[in-house]
């Protein structure tokens, strides 16, 4: 136990300090011999030590009786924060749907099932965060007097940019979907993922709201807020409990689920069209 907290320690360190240096690389600043040798150096040694821990649970997976894929599965779940694990997945996953958005492709949408967008509130906010994103790289190329410091905050702020766009390309090519079967799947971009079977929905009804808070918020009685652009039209009642995942791997239960759609009208008609459950 004190291998793998001691693993999970150093995985969570040694990422920041890794992406500074690939920042800073990739800016064209002139670092000194010793920090990119020690930087090295600590990554082989996490390396080792993740190699390590990892052979192990591996081994003792296997021992199990698991099969190869699912040890290897177990081994990294055991190591590696679930933070950092869907941090990644959020950010290659929203990487791929910039080429999907490029092609006009959708994410899990299939002949026959109902795609129903959520972008209309956030679009305004994303571009103009984009304009003023491009506004701020252009002025601090103008204003900062330092060539090094100016490649590092230039890799940023195109990185930065990089991000927005991949954040709205993921919203728009991961929509809702209504399946033929009145089974629902309830997103927002690579971030949430809430899939409601049809014999779970009580009612479904246009509803507008305008709460308060983060993107995903759950009440203490069970009412999770799919939050965008600081509202939702969409109040789905549950027949029981649903689990579903925070952004960040957290979990919880909800009972009722409130968010957003363009069109919430065809949405909650499609879904009261489901077939009658035997």
């Amino acid at each position: 136990m004190t291998r793998i907290r001691a693993a999970r320690i150093a995985v969570t360190a040694v990422v920041p300090a890794e992406l500074a240096l690939v920042v800073c690389l990739a800016a064209g600043v002139r670092l000194p011999g010793w920090v990119p040798a020690a930087t090295e150096a600590l990554l082989v040694g996490v390396l080792l030590l993740e190699a390590r821990v990892l052979h192990g649970l591996y081994a003792a997976e296997r021992a199990r009786g698991a099969g190869r894929r699912a040890a290897c599965r177990a081994a990294v779940r055991a190591v590696v924060p679930v933070q950092v694990r869907r941090l990644v997945l959020h950010e290659l996953r929203a990487t791929a749907a910039l080429g999907r958005w490029v092609v006009r492709r959708r994410h899990g949408v299939r002949p026959g099932d109902l795609a129903a967008p959520y972008t209309g509130p956030q679009t305004a906010m994303m571009y103009g965060m984009l304009f003023v994103s491009v506004i701020e790289t252009v002025g601090l190329a103008v204003l900062i007097p330092w060539p090094a410091v100016h490649r590092v905050v230039l890799v940023l702020d195109v990185y930065g940019i990089l991000l927005v766009l991949a954040l709205h390309a993921a919203c728009v090519t991961r929509p809702h979907v209504v399946r033929p079967d009145g089974s629902l799947r309830i997103r927002y971009g690579a971030l949430f993922d809430l899939v409601v079977p049809a014999d779970a929905v009580a009612s479904a009804r246009v509803d507008r709201r305008y709460p308060e808070g983060r993107l995903v918020t759950l009440s203490e009685d069970g009412v999770l807020d799919l939050v965008v652009g600081s509202q939702t039209t969409v109040t789905l009642e549950l027949n029981r409990p649903l689990a579903f995942t925070r952004p960040l791997g957290a979990t919880g239960e909800a009972r009722t689920v409130r968010f957003h759609a363009d069109d919430p009208r065809t949405l909650v008609t499609a879904l009261r069209r489901r077939p009658a459950v035997p």
